[in-house]
């Protein structure tokens, strides 16, 4: 179930906001007027969450460029090329 705050109880309770976040692991929904209008979450929860965008689009790239036909490379191959690098 999404957590959900009016507006003002983030300007007067920011660190109960902020403690449910991180206690939660969930972001928190901010209405205005009644709508929906910001979404706080900590920090650690946003670094997850844009780590798995990046994952998908890396993820995307890669099976475009298999259904286009690109040869990739072994994985025996590609640790050689990691160890020389490391060297």
């Amino acid at each position: 179930m999404p957590l959900i705050r009016p507006i003002s109880h983030l300007r007067n309770q920011a660190n109960e906001i902020s403690e449910l976040c991180h206690s939660e692991d969930k972001p928190v929904f901010v209405t205005k007027n009644g709508q929906g209008d910001l979404v706080v979450m900590s920090q650690a929860h946003y670094e997850r969450l844009h780590g798995l965008l990046e994952l998908y689009q890396k993820l995307g790239e890669a099976e475009a460029l298999d259904a286009a036909g690109e040869k990739g490379i072994t994985h025996r191959d590609m640790m050689r090329r990691l160890s020389e690098e490391i060297r």
